[in-house]
């Protein structure tokens, strides 16, 4: 996402509206114009009418705030899956996970049989200092049943202001009853970026949002690697961005420009020419031209695929995986004033340096890696991808395509795609019963 302000875009509205008006046609253009207008003010006499009805005659009186917030809630919904009105406690709340920071408590979780699950406790975080688990399902959060609520109203409700304190009821594998756990929030910050040293000679980087620490995060990768390993020894990187859903435009072409010299990273095509932009790669690659493979999978979304795409398309990098989800577009933060919350309006989409838009269609590796699925996960692992979305931007060209596996074995000995990148980057040819070359495009000069 990239932010904006509403003055410009307002501003850039009325430039184009004066040049159709003054065209060779100004008269049958501004006669249009004006029949436009007038149908769309009959239709907002139609929403006023609605309103007033409704409250007059509601059974209970309604609130007008919460009717106002839920008509433009639907006006925006309708346009795409990816905008939509925020009021100003969920605008608040998505600054705080653009920042990586926020008040809470320092697990990462997912939604499994309408219980939330912990997938793991951050470390040095209230979560992990209470004794949380990897596995832990949390039936109630302050006394009220998680059962019935969404992800996301279950992650809110334990989120808050620093030092106040939530209870969770935890189910254990083991336990003969659930526990209840009292957790004093702290400032969590999120670290978007590990890394770790593998086999003495390969950088392994795991890179899981794209927040405004994540450029610093990754440089700081590999510093550190590069300073641990000689560079006569070093194979090369692994950058992982398997189930990583995206976030900042800003911080993908920054990523993108730690590996590549120079060139586009991406462009962003608006409904109107003037509206394109081009991104280019700054600062040089940081890695000394290290070969380097991106793993990625069905969750990997948005900035994912546009750090990708660049790699790919400037034969930076070998990709393997399983195709990504398929959002190419991108989505305007324009704020709307003290109190009143902001817009995230799908303005544009985006394209790889070689011209190519992934709306609807995703990344397709170079070697198509499928992992060994447990048999009680079968049928559950390949993600709804951007095509499978109700109302979603239709593909600019070729085929729409569905989901990929999104599946990450828990134990590393058993992850098939990250051994097959390492063995990439040692000169082993990937097994090919599981794996599947595909063809790299080539960017124009």
């Amino acid at each position: 996402m990239r932010k904006s302000l509403l003055f410009p875009l307002g501003a850039l509205t009325g430039v184009c509206l004066t040049l159709l008006v003054s065209g060779p046609q100004g008269g049958l253009w501004a006669a249009r114009a004006a029949a436009g207008a007038d149908d769309a003010y009959s239709q907002l006499n139609l929403f006023g009418e609605v309103f007033e009805r409704v409250k007059a005659s509601y059974v209970e009186k309604p609130d007008n705030a919460k009717l106002i917030e839920g008509a433009i809630t639907g006006m925006v919904t309708s346009l795409d899956p990816h905008s939509r009105y925020m009021n100003d406690k969920a605008w608040t709340e998505m600054q705080e996970t653009t920042s990586g920071e926020f008040g809470g408590l320092g697990i990462e979780v997912t939604m499994e049989e309408g219980l939330v699950k912990v997938v793991s406790p951050i470390d040095d975080t209230p979560a992990s200092k209470a004794g949380i688990m990897s596995g832990d399902l949390i039936s109630k959060i302050d006394g009220d049943a998680v059962q019935g609520m969404t992800l996301e109203q279950a992650v809110n409700k334990m989120k808050g202001p620093v030092d106040t304190k939530t209870k969770l009821t935890i189910i254990r594998k083991g336990a003969d009853a659930p526990l209840d756990v009292a957790i004093t929030r702290e400032i969590i910050h999120v670290r978007p970026v590990r890394f770790h040293v593998e086999n003495g000679d390969i950088g392994y980087i795991r890179v899981t949002s794209f927040n405004e620490q994540t450029t610093d995060g990754l440089k700081k990768a590999i510093a550190a690697i590069s300073k641990d390993v000689p560079q006569e020894k070093l194979a090369g990187y692994v950058m992982d961005l398997r189930n990583n859903p995206g976030g900042l435009l800003d911080q993908a072409v920054s990523v993108s420009s730690a590996f590549l010299q120079r060139g586009e990273v991406v462009s962003t095509r608006g409904r109107n020419p003037e509206e394109t932009q081009r991104f280019t790669a700054h600062g040089g690659d940081l890695t000394k031209g290290k070969p380097l493979v991106v793993l990625i999978n069905g969750g990997s979304a948005s900035a994912s695929e546009i750090v990708g795409g660049a790699l790919h398309d400037h034969k930076r990098a070998t990709i393997i995986g399983t195709r990504s989800f398929g959002k190419g577009s991108v989505q305007t933060i324009i704020p709307l004033g003290a109190g009143n919350g902001a817009l995230a309006l799908t303005t544009a989409r985006y394209y790889t340096p070689s011209g190519r838009s992934i709306q609807a269609q995703g990344i397709a590796p170079d070697i198509e890696i499928l992992q060994e699925v447990p048999a009680e996960l079968k049928g559950r692992v390949d993600t709804m991808a951007e095509s499978q979305m109700r109302g979603h931007l239709s593909a600019a060209d070729g085929t729409e395509q569905t989901g990929s596996q999104s599946y990450v074995p828990p134990d590393e000995k058993d992850d098939k795609a990250l051994h097959a990148a390492y063995d990439f980057l040692h000169g082993v040819t990937a097994n090919a019963v599981a794996a599947k070359p595909a063809a790299k495009t080539t960017v124009p000069n």
